[in-house]
């Protein structure tokens, strides 16, 4: 197995027993991939909750850009809600982790079709 399927594997783990989730192994893979070379990268690869700009830039750039959905209130209260989800507390949020759970949450799952 390559780095990237080590990384995935981590990210379903973080899934299943982080935010109590069955992962759709196809799609986190797919969400990973489309992550590109920031899942590599120590700080690139997770999401700083507790950051606004950091914040904003997941709302601009994946669910605006990437998933093509329209500027609203609703986003900002989805990713608040993921991030509840997998616990704010919880220190590294891998950004693919985070996109995936979005990605579900709007319905987007035909965006990696």
């Amino acid at each position: 197995m390559g780095k990237r399927d080590d990384l995935i594997v981590k990210y379903a783990d973080d899934l299943k027993n982080k935010c109590g989730m069955t992962p759709d192994m196809d799609l986190l893979t797919k969400v990973t991939i489309g992550c590109g070379p920031a899942i590599y990268n120590a700080d690139a690869s997770t999401v700083a909750g507790s950051q606004e700009a950091e914040l904003e830039t997941v709302k601009n750039n994946f669910l605006i850009k990437k998933l093509g959905l329209a500027d609203g209130p609703q986003l900002m209260d989805a990713i608040n809600a993921v991030l509840e989800t997998y616990g704010r507390s919880e220190r590294s949020k891998y950004r693919a982790v985070v996109y995936y759970m979005l990605t579900k949450h709007f319905g987007k799952e035909a965006v990696y079709g």
